[in-house]
């Protein structure tokens, strides 16, 4: 269990986390998300120990990270893939990591048959490709078999497969009772991995919540709807708080009804239906709206 009390740092004039608590729970993937600059990696390094909070603390199974006798075995972590040496191959690299807390290397060659690195191993790994070193940073992480996983942006870089066995394995880790607290800009897949998120917002937490409960909570329901009677229907379903968009010819998508509403209200009308869809938000649109005020930087929009 990872848990977070009142993390404040600041660089000189500058706060980059305020007053942020949090508890990661053994058991579910826990996403961590929000816009650059937000303070997310900044809390990483202090979990970790490598930024030292300006007040509060941060605490892992009990314990302050830099107090862990073999930290490797006890916490896995992926803060910067490229932190490696250049000269060295994957398989010393890992080696190396190894011999500092007395792993056998049986269990070097375990991560990297795990991660995909069974190929480029004895390669050095300043001529790896980005997707390679998220691999050789991820096999880095796991190579104690720790019971925590602190992973910033693990699948950038990968390709499709990649991020795909990055989704599998973290649900896998945490199906054993690990604690995984997982960063990612890419909501579709973040949608696909997490089971809770934390939402960071110019260093402050602006949600903490199950993932379904967040979408629910800051994305809108809407009904797709396909009748030959389109119109009609849209006269028919006209309020004050009822929004009806005309996607296409004989396509509405509905939003303040129900599909059971709409449907009752086409009937008494008498206008068939070929399609009732009830369509869910998503986490993008959930994450857009909620830290709408939260973006330092925002592109022009091109629509």
């Amino acid at each position: 269990m990872i848990v977070a009390e009142h993390l404040t740092k600041r660089f000189g004039p500058n706060t980059a986390v305020s007053d942020v608590s949090f508890t990661v729970q053994p058991g579910v993937v826990t996403g961590f998300l929000g816009p650059n600059g937000a303070g997310k990696s900044t809390t990483m390094r202090m979990i970790v120990g490598l930024d030292r909070p300006t007040s509060g603390n941060a605490t892992i199974d009990g314990r302050e990270y830099r107090s862990m006798r073999s930290p490797l075995t006890e916490v896995g972590i992926l803060l910067d893939a490229k932190a490696v040496h250049s000269g060295r191959s994957a398989r010393n690299h890992l080696r190396a990591m190894a011999a500092t807390h007395g792993l056998p290397r049986r269990r070097v060659d375990e991560v990297i048959e795990l991660t995909g690195l069974t190929g480029v191993a004895d390669r050095r790994t300043g001529g790896f490709s980005l997707g390679m070193g998220q691999r050789l940073g991820i096999a880095s992480a796991l190579l104690g078999d720790p019971g925590t996983l602190v992973l910033d942006e693990p699948v950038n870089g990968l390709d499709p497969e990649g991020v795909r066995w990055v989704r599998h394995f973290v649900r896998a880790m945490a199906a054993e009772g690990r604690t995984v607290l997982l960063s990612s800009h890419l909501m579709s897949e973040m949608a696909q991995t997490a089971d809770r998120v934390i939402v960071l917002g110019r260093g402050q937490v602006l949600a903490d919540s199950p993932l379904d409960d967040l979408v629910r909570a800051w994305s809108t329901t809407s009904v797709r709807v396909r009748t030959p009677r389109a119109t009609d229907l849209a006269s028919a379903l006209a309020a004050p708080d009822i929004t009806v968009t005309a996607e296409q010819d004989g396509l509405l998508q509905v939003t303040g009804l129900n599909a059971e509403r709409i449907g009752d209200i086409a009937h008494d009308a008498g206008i068939p239906l070929h399609e009732l869809t009830p369509l869910s938000g998503s986490l993008e649109e959930a994450y857009l709206a909620l830290t709408e005020q939260s973006i330092e930087y925002k592109s022009k929009d091109m629509s």
